[in-house]
This record gives C-alpha cells, structure tokens and sequence, in this order.
C-alpha cells in the first residue's frame, strides 16, 4: 500500500513536470514562430499594447510558472536523495558471520513447530494515572526493597531508616527552648538528602509487620561468620553496619550491636571515624583482640536469646570460630581467612563461592549514602536544656524573641516576594490557600477537589517558599533521589493538570510562572503568609498583647497529615515560631493562671517540648499544685520513653 502510494505521487510530479510544456508548445506555437526581428521590436516600442503582444507576454508569464515550479521539485527530489544517501552510506552492513547466524536464525524460525500457549496471559497490573504517563518517575521502589542514589535497602531497613529520621524531628523538638534566641544552626537544618529519598520511596507503602520489625541484619548470616568479595563487597559491609545499628534505636538493652575495627572503619566511613563515639551501639576497637571484653561471657546473654547477634567487622586474620567472640558474627575482608566466602555485586545479589548457590540479596550502601544514613543514627552532642534556679524560675521574665527567629527560611531568588495579607484583608481575596491544619484551596468559599497529591504538595511548597521555586528545586523537592531529566515531565504534567482543576473554577490564576520561577499569585490569601505578617508585626511593637494574633492565626501544623520529605523544616520553624509566641506572651502575663493557660496551650501544640513542661510544671508549683507538676512531668517523661527518645538527663519537679 505504502509503495503504491509513492509510485502515484512519482507518477503526479512526473505529469505535473512535462504536461505544461507540451501544452504550452503545442498550442502556442503559432503565436510565437521564432524569435522577434528588429522590425517587430520597433513596431512593439510604437505601440506595445496589441492583441499579440498581450499574447505573447502571457505566453512567457505561463512559462516562467512552469521554470520555478520544476526548481522546486527538482531541489527537493535533490535534498531527499542526498538525505538518503546520507542514512545508506552510515548504515551497518552486517558481517559474514552474522549474515550467516541470521540465516541459520531464520531457517529455525521458519522450521520450529508453534506450539499455542493454554496459559491466560497476566491481569494487566493497575498502575496510577502519573505512572502511566511517567513510567520513569517511579524507580525508587523495587520488590522487597527501595533503591536509593549509592545503594539498596530491604523494605523493613527503609521503614527503620524513616522511624529513625522522626526520631531527629522528635529530638530537636524536645531540645528547643521557646522564647529564648537560637543557638544552634542545625536544630533546623533538612536531612541528607538520602533519607529523603528512602522517605519518599516508602510514603505511600504500609509499614512492615511489627513482627518482622526487628532491625536484624538482613542476611543470615552463618554462625562463625563469612568473607565478604566481590566488586560490593564494601558496599555489603556498610549496608550490614548501618542494618544492624538501628537495633540500637529500637532496643537500649542491646548495646552491643556493632565492633569494627578502626582500619575497617577507615576503609570503609573515612568520614565517620572522628564522631564514631556518638554513634549508640558503633564501638570502636583497635585490634580483633579487643572484641572479647566488649561481647557477653556467655552465649545466655540477652543479645544472643533475641536472635539478634552482635556484627564484628574485621579485615584482620581471623580464625574460623573464636571461642572468646560468643554470640557474634564474623564479617572480615581477610583473603585468608577460613570462613565461607560470598561474592557480592554492586546490586546486593550474593553467590556462595565455595558451593555457587544464591544467597539472600544484601543491603548495599556507597560510602555517601552510608554516611547519609548515619546522621539519622548519630545522638546529638548539645547537653540537655538547663532549668534556672529554684527562687528565679517563676519570675524571670523569658528573653524576647529574635526576629530572626520569626521567619520561615527561604530561598535566594532574583523575583521580588509576595507581601503578606494583613488579616483584614483575607475576606476580600477570592482565591483563599490554607496550608496549616489541612492542606485546602478555597475558591469563592467553595473547596477545589485537587486531583493530584502532587499538585497539593506543589502548592504548599510554593506557600512556603513565596519567593519561587525553580524547575530544579520543585522536582528534587517532590521526587528526591531522581535525576530531575527523567520526573520535569511529571512536573510539567501536574502543573498543566492543576491550572486546568484552577481554570475551571475561577478566571484567576494561583500558579504564576515569572521568568524562570513558579511562585503563588500574591494576590491569593494564604494564611501562613498572614501568620508570618503578625509574628513580624509583633517583632516590632512592644504593646501588650501584641503576641495575641500570632496565636489566634495558628490553625495547625503546616500540612498536617502529610509525610512529605521536605516538610519537617518548614513545619518545625513554623511550630518554633507559635511556641515563642506562646511563651513570650506568658511571660508578659502578670496574672498566674492566665500564664499558666498559655503554658498549658503551648504543650498541646508540641508535647514533647521539655522546656514547655518545666516551665508549665514551675507554674503549677507556684500557684501551689504540686501534684499536678508531678503528674504533668510524669506524663512527659512517659511520652519520650513510648517514643523512643529518652536518651538524656531528664528534669524533676522543683
């Protein structure tokens, strides 16, 4: 068909190409005789306009038609056969090796009998409607395990490494102190950006069985131990550390998890070996020797009877047993030693050496991934916060607040920022955006269903951010640990689908595109920007109750609900900003139990601020309730132990 179609489109150029001059020589041939003598040319200069002359000038007008007609086909007939040329002459001719395994290949085809399947093909697996148009944006998540930029982790190690990151957020919460000014940068700093990604991975996945939530090194290992080779075998050996020191985390009568030898610990975290020692469960030894005075006597100890075996990381000889290392597991680089060797590949896959079988795939981790993952694991090095003197903690007035300490931490960019609706203004704002407590958009009153989760995520990024947000920036915000080439895509598609959600509503655009940024129109009423205006507001007033609106414009926590990788700092600096207005206003206050109402509401905010509940606790004291400052530090203490962070010197009821 196709070829019969370009012998009818040759056949239509050829015609085109000699019917007009034919037709034009036949039938003008008696006009145009021969060439015009001098006679005729005087006579057409007398009087040019007659009968033949006309003719004749329309005679060469037509031929003329027909001349730049042909330069066209003929310059592009040209330009095709040299294109083609062009593909021909780079066109891999195949060898006579291959021509004849083609030939051997197709006689096969042609001669092998087709047998019909019975089986019914596979159900179509359901896959979601940003899948389907992207299926590259989605490579984080393998079966049983989540890969990451540098490595891959089983399913159970991620939902560990994303417990351990709440852990941080948690700790750091306990740690601030409101009211007073900051004095550590990091309390607020986002986490490496391998524990988001690995956040990301397992955000929309149910969390394992607490039964299989053991934080066990993920290979079974043989009971003396192995040798680790291969091209990953460094990449085995972080993945085990890393495993078996979120047990750590999850047991505290598990204290001896993991003993490494400081030439291993080099070789394998040459960034980790100077703040190893706060690392809980990570000891440090020099020589294999000293390994027996760490581990249990006996192989009765705790740590044996939980299944949980200690992890000895060595590349000195070993012997194949030692009897003075009971309950633990061997795992050495040694090329001599006399334990079974498994080959590991970059991907984890594992092979016994000594009988080829498959082994368990195993957690491989780069040395930047490794470290990454680390950080979640380290326990701060700041003291616990210091309470004041008995006779001047109901008194002292706490310090004002820093206005630095007033603002959410946003990004440098060349488009100006939104200025912030006063409070009286947001009833006049037709697009209405709220983005503490539940995430909505409003128009005219009316909800706007937002189809996308990523949509909504993209609208709370950009409330956070007023100044803009890059390409770059929104995509490794969203989809962390992907190369931003293979998600702008995706990125591109729910901006389009959200405008369109937007467009069918109201006239008024929410996402505006200024230069190379997306920011929010700034005539839109968003009511974190209406917080920020009253926290700045009160910066710069001493008038009693000036605190009052910061408190009343706190609907809850920034995208409450939402899991989102990027969200802790902003969501953090936000709550820090609300509990230093609670404070401060307290300390303000002259009347005990209104002091004691703001205390009391700064808790329920964030109840596992220790600072909040010695001052609430304080309070308590001085309007004589001992026991209810008993009851109160009671509960907090419990709360920290049910979370798992009650890893520090704890305050007591004055």
């Amino acid at each position: 068909m196709k070829g019969a179609r370009r012998l009818a489109g040759a056949a239509a150029v050829l015609a085109v190409l000699a019917i007009p001059p034919w037709l034009l020589a036949t039938l003008t041939r008696a006009h145009l005789p021969g060439w015009p003598t001098s006679a005729q040319l005087r006579d057409w200069l007398t009087d040019p306009l007659t009968p033949a002359t006309l003719t004749t000038g329309l005679i060469a007008v037509a031929w003329l038609l027909w001349l730049g007609m042909a330069y066209t086909v003929t310059v592009t007939a040209a330009r095709r056969l040299r294109a083609g040329a062009r593909w021909v002459r780079h066109l891999p001719l195949p060898t006579p090796w291959q021509a004849a395994a083609t030939s051997i290949a197709g006689a096969a085809a042609l001669t092998t009998a087709h047998t019909p399947s019975t089986q019914p093909p596979n159900p179509p697996t359901p896959v979601t409607a940003d899948e389907l148009q992207h299926p590259s944006a989605t490579p984080q998540t393998e079966r049983g395990g989540v890969v990451v930029p540098g490595g891959w982790l089983p399913d159970d190690t991620a939902h560990h490494i994303a417990a351990a990151a709440a852990l941080v957020w948690l700790r750091r919460r306990r740690a601030h102190q409101p009211g007073q000014p900051a004095t550590d940068a990091t309390q607020l700093t986002p986490l490496p950006t391998t524990v988001t990604a690995v956040q990301a991975a397992i955000a929309d996945q149910p969390p394992p069985p607490a039964a299989t939530t053991t934080g066990a090194m993920q290979a079974p290992l043989p009971p003396a131990g192995i040798r680790l080779a291969g091209d990953g075998a460094d990449h085995a050996a972080r993945g085990l550390l890393i495993t078996r020191l979120l047990t750590a985390l999850r047991d505290p009568t598990d204290t001896i998890p993991v003993i490494v030898t400081s030439n291993v610990l080099t070789r394998l975290l040459p960034s980790v070996a100077e703040t190893a020692a706060t690392i809980p469960g990570l000891h440090v030894i020099d020589t294999l020797d000293g390994a027996a005075a760490l581990l249990p006597a006996s192989s009765t100890s705790a740590t044996v009877d939980s299944g949980i075996p200690s992890l000895v990381l060595t590349a000195d000889p070993a012997t194949a047993a030692p009897p003075n290392l009971p309950g633990a597991r061997l795992v050495t680089f040694d090329a001599g030693a006399p334990l079974p060797t498994w080959r590991v590949d970059r991907h984890g896959h594992t092979v016994d050496h000594q009988t080829g079988q498959s082994r368990p795939r195993m957690c491989v981790l780069d040395g930047t991934a490794a470290t990454d993952l680390l950080a979640v694991l380290a326990q701060p090095t700041t003291a616990a916060p210091t309470t004041a003197a008995p006779d001047t903690a109901a008194s002292e007035p706490v310090r004002p607040i820093n206005r630095a300490q007033a603002t959410i931490p946003r990004q440098a960019t060349r488009v100006p920022p939104p200025t912030p609706r006063q409070p009286s203004e947001a009833a006049e704002a037709a697009v209405q955006l709220r983005v503490l407590g539940r995430p909505a958009l409003l128009i005219e009153s009316k909800a706007v269903t937002i189809r996308r989760s990523a949509a909504l995520q993209i609208l709370v990024f950009l409330a956070v951010h007023p100044d803009g947000a890059t390409t770059t920036q929104l995509v490794h915000a969203l989809w962390p640990g992907l190369p931003a080439h293979t998600v702008t895509g995706r990125l591109y598609t729910t901006l389009s689908d959200l405008r369109s959600t937007i467009r069918a509503t109201s006239a008024d655009q929410v996402v505006v595109h200024t230069e190379d940024r997306y920011h929010l129109d700034p005539r839109t009423d968003v009511d974190l920007w209406r917080l920020q205006a009253a926290a700045h507001h009160s910066t710069t007033t001493d008038a009693p109750g000036s605190w009052q609106p910061v408190i009343d414009a706190y609907t809850g926590d920034l995208a409450a609900g939402h899991t989102w990788p990027w969200i802790d700092p902003p969501r953090e600096a936000t709550r820090r900003l609300v509990l230093d207005a609670h404070t401060t206003a307290a300390a303000a206050q002259t009347d005990p139990h209104e002091r004691l109402r703001l205390l009391q509401a700064a808790i329920r905010i964030d109840p596992y601020n220790q600072q909040l509940h010695q001052l609430a606790a304080d309070q308590l004291n001085a309007v004589g309730d001992s026991a209810a400052a008993a009851d109160l530090l009671h509960t907090h203490r419990q709360r920290l132990r049910l979370a798992g962070i009650l890893d520090q010197p704890m305050i007591t009821a004055r």
